[in-house]
């Protein structure tokens, strides 16, 4: 399954209108720390275009994503939940709840984790070429549609062949 279902020129299209954000976060104003997560990502995906290896490509694209999903967890503020402690938890559970537009991007998302833990594990087979391929266009595609929604400027992301 991929996640194509918005497109790199919507989301373009999308962050051009000038229109304030989903989370109602002023589009020029974005924390520090969430653009230094979108950067991250970003070269995350560019060294998951290098890698020869699917698994590896695989994790990279994934944490390109994770990154991405952090920065704006780090822009919208994380969710204040009554308690005394409060576990740790996962970027994509947090997600849905600081852009819920962006909820199934991180079930997509969570549901990749523990691919990911088998091919950071060093189990080669844990990922396919296809999958590291798809993997890596969602990524890509997510990096875009987070861009969109925090108004970040987005550079265009380098051409690769198909296949």
């Amino acid at each position: 399954m991929t996640m194509n279902a918005v497109t790199s020129a919507q989301a373009r299209t999308s962050m051009r209108a000038g229109r304030p954000s989903p989370g109602g976060l002023p589009r020029s104003r974005v924390a520090g720390s969430a653009l230094a997560q979108l950067e991250s990502a970003r070269r995350g995906l560019a060294e998951a275009a290098e890698e020869a290896a699917p698994a590896a490509r695989y994790v990279a694209a994934h944490l390109a994503a994770l990154r991405a999903a952090a920065a704006v967890v780090a822009a919208r503020g994380e969710p204040v939940t009554p308690g005394r402690r409060r576990r740790p938890r996962s970027v994509w559970e947090l997600l849905p709840q600081v852009e819920p537009t962006l909820a199934e991007w991180a079930a997509f998302f969570a549901a990749g984790a523990s691919k990911r833990a088998a091919a950071e594990a060093g189990l080669s087979r844990a990922a396919t070429a296809h999958e590291a391929d798809d993997l890596l266009r969602d990524a890509e595609i997510f990096v875009l549609v987070v861009e969109t929604a925090l108004g970040v400027d987005q550079a265009p992301l380098p051409l690769r062949p198909a296949g």
